[in-house]
């Protein structure tokens, strides 16, 4: 990389952090910053579990259109990996460990958080949306309780609405745009934040409450963090980037995000988000 070019790219990155790293929904998530207080009802965990799952489900129609509209064969297997993850492909190690099994179930505490799918196994109980479903049944909610359009309040399918046609967008500097929002949204601490708040719920009431959902993707996007600077490189030297379109899709992106969150916040308060 030459002088001009890292001088270039050291530019585009302050407007990234403009955008992104100074967002509302990642410095200061008002509803999350709440609930890692331990104060959340069982009709508030309830409530979250619920438009959590709509999202949830709704990512892999997200993930898989960013898949079909993938520029490069490189970018469309990064795209599978996460897809095949989401539905049930365990990661496996490069030694060749691919499974954390207990009888037919499979344990997402023991699960590895990297590695590869390709040659692993699929299982049924290994999809994050059955983790999540398993998450939701000491508060009384079931498989057909969780993860539809119907569950979702507005505020929440505007999210997922937004995810469809950014995250899932034909322009790939768009597209790139809101995946790295997302990736350092994950990353900004809202798990633990979560994580925090469940488990003070669990401890208060809900013994049986299974939290590996929860801790997994907080693992998950520990390790994602730290390869960000590098994913904003290599998209910045990818022939036919728009600097622009990226900005735009990255701020959209975290829009959608933080609607999902002031809805939340809005419901908890008693109040209606359209």
């Amino acid at each position: 990389m030459s002088t001009l070019e890292a001088t270039d790219l050291a530019a585009f990155s302050k407007r990234v952090d403009d955008v992104v790293h100074a967002h509302p929904v990642v410095v200061a998530n008002d509803y999350t910053r709440w609930f890692a207080k331990g104060e959340a009802t069982r009709d508030d965990v309830r409530h979250l579990a619920q438009q959590f799952s709509v999202f949830s489900h709704y990512f892999v129609e997200a993930q898989l259109r960013k898949i079909i509209n993938a520029a490069d064969l490189q970018t469309y297997r990064a795209g599978k990996e996460i897809l095949m993850n989401e539905l049930g492909v365990i990661f496996r190690s490069q030694s060749g460990s691919g499974s954390a099994t207990v009888g037919d179930d499979v344990d997402p505490e023991l699960v590895g958080t990297e590695g590869t799918v390709d040659g692993s196994r699929f299982r049924f109980a290994a999809a994050h949306f059955e983790w999540l479903v398993r998450f939701a049944r000491p508060l009384g909610l079931e498989f057909g309780d969780l993860g539809k359009r119907r569950h979702s309040t507005p505020s929440t399918w505007f999210f997922c609405e937004e995810l469809l046609r950014i995250y899932g967008a034909e322009d790939p500097s768009t597209a790139e745009g809101a995946s790295y929002a997302v990736e350092n949204w994950a990353a900004a601490g809202f798990w633990k934040e979560l994580i925090a708040g469940l488990t003070a719920f669990r401890q208060r009431e809900c013994p049986d409450l299974n939290l590996a959902f929860w801790t997994w993707h907080d693992k998950v996007e520990d390790q994602h963090a730290a390869h960000t600077a590098d994913e904003l490189k290599e998209a910045f030297f990818t022939p036919g980037f728009d600097q622009e379109r990226f900005l735009t899709g990255a701020a959209d992106m975290l829009d959608g995000v933080k609607a999902f969150w002031d809805g939340l916040d809005a419901d908890r308060r008693g109040r209606w988000v359209a």
